[in-house]
């Protein structure tokens, strides 16, 4: 997991233009400025490309948190 996200923060600096930016697993929207509707979907677009994997509707819904991308990702390897 530790290499996850480790590639997640990686992601997550580059959609939201900001290489300080340190998620955790409890990371969710209301904690990064900038993290609406649209940025939720580069977000995911850019994590399926990182990954090599694609979500479905239903993983895309339950993810609340940083900690469900991890979980959703880690599962599809």
């Amino acid at each position: 997991m530790n290499n996850t996200i480790q590639r997640v923060n990686k992601v997550f600096r580059i959609i939201f233009e900001n290489e300080d930016l340190v998620v955790s697993e409890k990371t969710c929207a209301d904690d990064i400025v900038g993290w609406d509707s649209l940025q939720h979907i580069n977000l995911i677009a850019m994590l399926e490309q990182e990954f090599s994997i694609e979500f479905d509707i239903d993983e895309i819904v339950s993810m609340e948190n940083v900690g469900d991308m991890i979980h959703v990702i880690e599962g599809k390897r």
